[in-house]
């Protein structure tokens, strides 16, 4: 028996192969439908307040002419992105990353999670941060398993408190929510 993952057939026990590059221009299209298969992963968790809302193309060319943008590609088709932003000089804020549903499991957000800290590590940033939904179990401790730590309240910069105060106002929970930092090693 076989099944269709993204647009190419597969027989069971055989996994396509996978690469972690910088989006292409001909990526950015794509990503949004990413975006919107991954939200359902969040059905029956109660949180009603996800909003609904994919990444304007706009932001992902801006990210894309950056080079914040990366992509998860099998058959060189998008399954799966990172978006970064730079909030401050020295840190990189994972703002993103999304795998579609049919590719979870194989371990894709882990492969685009360490090439944004092996990017971060390699342009000088000290930290990379995000913020996460607290008790998911491919949120919060998915990221401490790979070396992400919580920030604690009083260590926030005034770049996180502003975007913290921007996901609120855009439907978040900040009592669900969690702040997270990965530390370049010296």
């Amino acid at each position: 028996m076989q099944f269709l993952a993204g647009r190419k057939l597969i027989s069971p026990g055989l996994r396509p192969e996978y690469k972690v590059t910088l989006a292409r221009t001909n990526d950015l299209p794509l990503l949004p439908a990413i975006e919107l298969a991954a939200e359902t992963l969040f059905a029956g968790h109660g949180l009603y307040s996800v909003p609904s809302l994919t990444t304007s193309l706009e932001d992902f060319r801006e990210a894309q002419r950056h080079g914040h943008l990366w992509v998860a590609l099998t058959d060189n088709i998008p399954v799966g992105f990172a978006l970064v932003k730079v909030l401050e000089s020295t840190v990189a804020h994972l703002d993103e990353i999304d795998v579609h549903p049919e590719h979870g499991q194989r371990g894709l957000g882990s492969r685009l999670v360490m090439e944004i800290c092996a990017w971060a590590t390699s342009a000088g940033y000290r930290s990379v941060t995000l913020t996460t939904f607290r008790k998911i179990p491919w949120n919060m401790p998915f990221y401490a398993r790979l070396g992400f730590e919580e920030i604690p309240a009083h260590e926030l910069s005034p770049a996180l408190l502003a975007l913290i105060k921007d996901e609120t106002q855009r439907g978040l929970d900040p009592a669900l929510r969690v702040t997270m930092r990965w530390t370049v090693k010296p």
